[in-house]
């Protein structure tokens, strides 16, 4: 190939890798919320390899700007697990997105620690109701309040009922209970309404 050739033929050449680059970002799909349980489960499955008697003392979700926002899941997750034979309790992060050096897409650890006095754990089969159907339990509760501060964001934190002892979904009307005007408590077993802090 002559280098008349060659010239008349790289821009074409170019063209093609460029689109070639702009299909492939194209196909690349926006990270996606996910619900509480399909976090905590992947996090369980990788925490095992620090100590297989796992149990779940809280599990919140986190809010990230740059993932849109669908109720009842969350961009990431966090959760504390304890560990009876070890004494320890440790805490992982599971997120689908980058959003900074501290928050990174995929599941970390932070190291162990003693586990607290206050630590009230459940074995993590013992939750079977997934963000998603307690939001739509606390909204059939809370459809007034709701529909009166959409812009509001809702946060989850699943973890032991002080009364009972069982696991149960706290949707909070805000990024933290001290500072929501409103929070419902569902059953994460049962999946029912159990009662309305306002």
């Amino acid at each position: 190939m002559t280098r008349r050739e060659w010239l008349a033929v790289s821009p074409g050449l170019l063209l093609l890798n460029c689109s070639g680059n702009t299909t492939r970002k194209a196909i690349e799909k926006p990270p996606e919320p996910v619900t509480g349980l399909y976090a905590l489960y992947q996090m369980y499955r990788f925490a095992r390899t620090w100590t297989p008697d796992l149990n779940v003392f809280r599990l919140s979700s986190m809010h990230i700007a740059e993932v849109k926002t669908v109720v009842g899941k969350a961009a990431a997750w966090q959760v504390q697990f304890s560990s009876p034979a070890l004494a320890q309790e440790r805490t992982y992060t599971f997120s689908v997105y980058d959003e900074s050096v501290t928050l990174r897409q995929g599941i970390f650890a932070d190291a162990a620690g003693p586990l607290s006095a206050s630590n009230r754990s459940f074995a993590i089969g013992e939750a079977t109701t997934d963000s998603d159907k307690a939001w739509d339990i606390a909204l059939g509760h809370s459809q007034k309040y709701s529909a009166a501060h959409p812009d509001i964001p809702v946060s989850w934190i699943l973890e032991s009922d002080r009364q009972t002892g069982t696991p149960v979904w706290r949707i909070i009307w805000g990024v933290s209970a001290a500072r929501s005007e409103l929070s419902i408590l569902v059953d994460a077993h049962a999946g029912t309404y159990l009662r309305t802090f306002s």
